[in-house]
Parts: structure tokens; C-alpha cells; sequence
């Protein structure tokens, strides 16, 4: 089990085998933040990576990244990871991406899932996340 301020990780309860590549159970308190399911568009809403599960998964992540940070939260505030892809086998190379984004010893609850088909044909994965952000600090009289 490891904790943070808000937020403990368990990778493996008792009877049950770790996860591989993600965290069984993660408990927090403060706010939840929502994040819908991220595709591999830029600012602009071109694609990245044509055909390219690396690459879309590094845009993927990094779109994240911004919506996190547009409400003051880190990839250390992320609780919950969903992955939708067109082919499961392109897994290793979101992991990939997301290890590059979050701490490998404190990963998220994850699950993921093949799809028949995401909003357009050219995208190969949608990735959604829910973070836990502090309290606010009650203001001052």
C-alpha cells in the first residue's frame, strides 16, 4: 500500500493478484474531476499519428495533461484510467506513452477494453481519466 496526502494505493488486496501495469484499488478524499474520453487531436483538431498507436497515445496523454492542468491537478491527482482501443495489441504502446507521464510505482486504477470503433475510423485509442484535487482552503473572514 502506498499513500500520498489524499490518496492510497492498493496494489493488491488481500486475495487478490496484483494488476499488471495498474493499481487495484485507489481511495481518496477531496474533489472528483471528470475528464471525457481524450483523442489523438491537436489544439488545432488535426489528427496525430496516422496509423501510429505511439504516437496518438503520446497526444492522448499529453491532452490530458492539459485538461489536467487546466483545473490545477497533476497526473499524481489521477485515481482512474480507462482505455478504449481499436486493437488491444497496441496496449504496450500506450503504456509506454503513459510512463512517460506517470510515476510507474504509482499508477492509477485501470481498465481497458478493445472497441469496434472510436467517433472517427483514423483514430486507434480513446483514454479517459478521473482525478481526486484537495479541498478548497476555506476563505478567510
Amino acid at each position: 500500500m502506498t499513500t500520498s496526502q489524499r490518496l492510497t494505493r492498493i496494489p493488491a488486496p488481500e486475495g487478490v493478484a496484483p494488476g499488471r501495469g495498474y493499481t487495484n484499488v485507489v481511495i481518496g478524499t477531496g474533489r472528483v474531476v471528470a475528464i471525457s474520453g481524450q483523442i489523438a487531436l491537436d489544439e488545432h483538431g488535426d489528427l496525430v499519428g496516422k496509423d501510429d498507436p505511439g504516437a496518438q497515445a503520446r497526444q492522448v496523454f499529453e491532452n490530458l495533461r492539459r485538461c489536467l492542468t487546466a483545473v490545477g491537478a497533476t497526473f499524481d491527482d489521477v485515481i482512474k484510467l480507462t482505455y478504449f482501443l481499436t486493437d488491444i495489441a497496441d496496449l504496450p504502446a500506450v503504456r509506454a506513452a503513459r510512463d512517460a507521464y506517470i510515476d510507474p510505482e504509482q499508477l492509477p486504477a485501470s481498465s481497458a477494453m478493445q472497441v469496434a470503433a472510436l467517433v472517427r475510423p483514423d483514430l486507434l485509442l480513446e483514454i479517459e481519466a478521473f482525478a481526486v484535487l484537495p479541498e478548497p482552503e476555506p476563505a478567510a473572514e
